[in-house]
């Protein structure tokens, strides 16, 4: 079994080590509060728990022999040296299309401007925000009559959940070399930023 270091939170980071936990060896989970629903379920299956409410996450943070980092709704950043611990470094689900919508309000966005589709990333993370290299995607149509909670709830998130197991299996099974990716297209790029920032 590999070594994985969760970072994320909420409902997504607990699916996702819900789904993960008798899969590999998850030897570090990274949540930003005590009662968050990640860090009470890791607690209760054993799990080395630290709880880090910053932008950053430091390397002090990550255990020595972790083989990879799953970020799973993780809003802070993990630093290059916190990466660098890691011998596959990270991954991540980013809720679009990358390198449409990089930023945290994707899901919001994506009904903002009318997009027919959206769809899910998972990238490998790196100093950027939402810039590494893209190992798979999946794209759904947007419903008409859905605003932002309703295409995360319906499509995104399970999306999201089912990817990040799905990459991680892949890496276990067959080694990280067999990881496809590839670079994003910098000329389809564009930001996501809160919504009340870009209004104001």
């Amino acid at each position: 079994m590999i070594n994985v270091c969760i970072a994320g939170s909420k409902f997504f980071g607990y699916q996702v080590f819900e789904r993960l936990k008798n899969e590999v060896n998850v030897c570090k989970v990274i949540a930003p509060a005590e009662d968050d629903r990640l860090a009470v379920a890791a607690k209760a299956h054993g799990t080395d728990v630290s709880v880090v409410h910053a932008k950053t996450i430091g390397e002090e943070y990550m255990p020595e022999g972790v083989d990879l980092i799953v970020a799973a709704y993780l809003h802070s950043k993990i630093s290059h040296a916190a990466l660098a611990k890691s011998k596959h470094g990270a991954i991540g689900y980013h809720p679009s299309l990358l390198p449409r919508h990089r930023g945290i309000a994707s899901v919001e966005w994506t009904i903002k401007c009318k997009d027919p589709v959206a769809g899910g990333s998972i990238y490998i993370l790196d100093d950027g925000w939402d810039h590494g290299e893209v190992v798979t995607q999946r794209w759904c149509f947007v419903d008409k009559d859905w605003d932002a909670t309703a295409l995360w709830r319906e499509r995104l998130h399970p999306m999201g959940v089912d990817m990040i197991v799905e990459a991680v299996q892949l890496i276990q099974n067959n080694g990280y070399d067999k990881l496809p990716r590839h670079k994003q297209d910098e000329r389809y790029a564009t930001l996501a930023p809160r919504l009340k920032e870009a209004t104001s």
